[in-house]
């Protein structure tokens, strides 16, 4: 029974720092200037980067091991994408 506790606070804790990983790009993309290029970067990093955390919520509600491996790709690839959003961000300075 500590194992599934233990798994449960594991996913509680993955669901949180996903929750305020969004919150932070809310944030940066509150403060990305309102140019045509920080206009499109913007629309990309706030669908991007806050869908991670209720994709998780999802595949934690998975249905099969198949059905969660699945849904936690899609976790994993919203997640290289605002990385390369964010990277692109960095090398031309808005």
């Amino acid at each position: 029974m500590s194992a599934q506790k233990s798994s449960l606070a594991l996913a509680d804790e993955m669901e949180e720092r996903f929750l305020e990983f969004a919150a932070r790009i809310c944030a940066l993309v509150e403060a990305l200037p309102d140019t045509k290029t920080g206009r499109h970067i913007s629309g990309q990093l706030i669908r991007c980067g806050t869908s991670p955390a209720p994709n998780y919520a999802e595949a934690c509600a998975a249905e099969s091991r198949n059905d969660f491996t699945h849904k936690l790709g899609i976790v994993l690839k919203e997640l290289r994408e605002t990385r390369i959003w964010l990277k692109l961000s960095v090398k031309r300075p808005l």
